[in-house]
């Protein structure tokens, strides 16, 4: 494959966007080269400005469960974008995807929408702050739940890839609040709790981690963790950015059977559009503002064109469940046949994979945490990530990232990509 016009844009672009891009793991900084300029997107297939087709394994990190443009959110973003694109001022939408949303998670009365993923955790955090009149909150090393201050405090995914994972500007008075724990490891959670004790507002976590590669909690582990917070009077904060609505119309509380004080989302409930929420009880959210004292506001928040993009997207699944055991059996799929092309081949490795979400480590150790992920064999992932790109398989930059299928994707889309597979192995 040519990517001449994709270099050229690259360094253009790095004249006038920092590292010429607007978030970091874009960069090909992990896996070396330019990155691809992405010129259009349809179903299952990404189209570079060098004229090139991709089966797609990332759908923009998540949001794209049900395939690229796909006709019912298109219409209704450009029914409501010739109403109007933002007002600053309610809209009838936003109480019909809040009573969705309600409808389909487990253990939340009220929500309320934000722009990001990062606005939704910062918000939550700020929320079981006020709540609890407590300062300091344990995050788990290698999660990643945004660029806030809080949390970048050893962040996943971008920041790992990036070689920093404490950033500066981060203030020591906002590091100091934030406690790292180990992931699938209570007793590093409880140690926190026996030092600091009636000072933790909340545990935030990744129910199902995506910012290390896909990692499933090991079993009792988020049972655990409920327990501890039952305990001690803390906040349990789920990040179902990504596993929102992706592993299950009800996420992974429902999946997993495991009840959070607070959940947030992002990703799939803005149909690919930029979009945030928190959500919590009605005990909780009436501390926020404009009913408590805890502050929040956002001039886009609620924004119709996300909004109707949401409420489309969260309908389909709502109205097709099936859609959830497709995307499982598709993954796995997959999985089975990147395994038997590994033993084929005999190289190390690690699969790990939940729902939709799959990821490949080159390590012979188990991946649990973020030590165990960090095992890895980057120099032997770059090889095989530029390979699969040559044969038209677009992955994730990064050994830190999950792979996240859509709906669009066909089974001969994984038997090609099986087949592109087996080949780059091989060639390693």
């Amino acid at each position: 494959m040519q990517y001449k016009r994709s270099s050229e844009l690259f360094e253009l672009a790095k004249l006038r966007i920092p590292g010429g891009v607007n978030s970091p793991v874009r960069a090909f900084k992990a896996v070396g080269g330019s990155p691809i300029f992405v010129r259009k997107a349809k179903g299952a297939y990404l189209f570079d400005e060098d004229g090139n087709k991709y089966i797609d394994y990332i759908s923009s990190w998540g949001p794209i469960i049900l395939g690229h443009a796909y006709e019912p959110v298109v219409d209704a973003i450009s029914k409501i974008a010739k109403k109007g694109t933002s007002f600053g001022m309610p809209t009838v939408l936003e109480t019909e995807i809040a009573e969705l949303v309600i409808s389909s998670v487990p253990n939340i009365d009220k929500i309320r929408f934000v722009n990001s993923g990062t606005e939704a955790c910062m918000s939550a955090i700020r929320l079981a702050r006020g709540y609890t009149s407590r300062d300091k909150i344990i995050k788990f090393s290698g999660c990643y739940h945004g660029h806030s201050d809080s949390f970048l405090i050893q962040a996943g995914s971008g920041a790992i890839t990036n070689g920093s994972q404490n950033s500066p500007g981060v203030t020591q008075g906002t590091a100091k609040d934030t406690l790292i724990a180990n992931y699938n490891d209570l007793e590093s959670v409880k140690s926190h709790f026996k030092i600091h004790p009636n000072k933790i507002a909340a545990i935030i976590i990744e129910p199902v981690a995506g910012n290390m590669g896909c990692i499933p909690p090991e079993p009792e582990f988020l049972e655990g963790i409920r327990k501890i917070c039952d305990e001690n009077e803390s906040l349990l904060i789920f990040d179902e950015v990504m596993t929102g609505f992706r592993l299950s119309l009800g996420g992974a509380q429902q999946v997993l059977d495991v009840k959070a004080d607070i959940v947030t989302f992002g990703k799939v409930i803005g149909g690919g559009l930029p979009v945030g929420a928190f959500a919590s009880s009605n005990d909780i959210m009436k501390e926020l503002a404009p009913e408590g004292p805890v502050y929040q506001a956002g001039t886009l928040s609620g924004n119709p064109l996300a909004i109707s993009a949401g409420l489309t997207t969260i309908k389909t699944l709502k109205n097709d469940v099936k859609i959830y055991n497709r995307l499982e059996d598709k993954t796995k799929a997959l999985h089975e046949g990147m395994e038997k092309c590994l033993n084929k081949n005999s190289i190390p490795y690690q699969i790990n994979r939940f729902g939709s979400m799959i990821s490949l480590h080159f390590t012979e150790s188990k991946v649990f945490d973020f030590k165990s992920s960090s095992k890895g064999d980057n120099m032997f992932f770059k090889k095989y990530f530029h390979g699969m790109l040559a044969e038209g398989i677009y992955l994730p930059p990064s050994a830190y990232e999950s792979y996240f299928l859509n709906d669009a994707l066909t089974y001969e889309d994984i038997d090609f990509t099986i087949n592109a597979f087996d080949k780059v192995v091989k060639s390693l």
